[in-house]
């Protein structure tokens, strides 16, 4: 799964709008909504706050295991 959908399924799973995650991560709507659809991807601090989110919000691992090697 690429990282695209990987945030996209993420969101849903956690019943979250764009804007929510967004707010969560300290980044902007515009930010959340170019990962999803592939036009740009996070830098290394990005990807370890979505990964330590998703892990406090109790995600399971074999979703969020691969975050961190896009």
């Amino acid at each position: 799964m690429d990282f695209d959908q990987t945030v996209k399924e993420i969101r849903i799973k956690l019943n979250m709008s764009q804007e929510q995650l967004a707010r969560e991560l300290h980044v902007s709507f515009a930010t959340v909504n170019r990962w999803e659809n592939g036009k740009n991807s996070p830098n290394m601090i990005a990807k370890q706050a979505l990964y330590d989110f998703c892990k406090k919000k109790g995600l399971e691992e074999a979703l969020i295991k691969h975050l961190l090697d896009y």
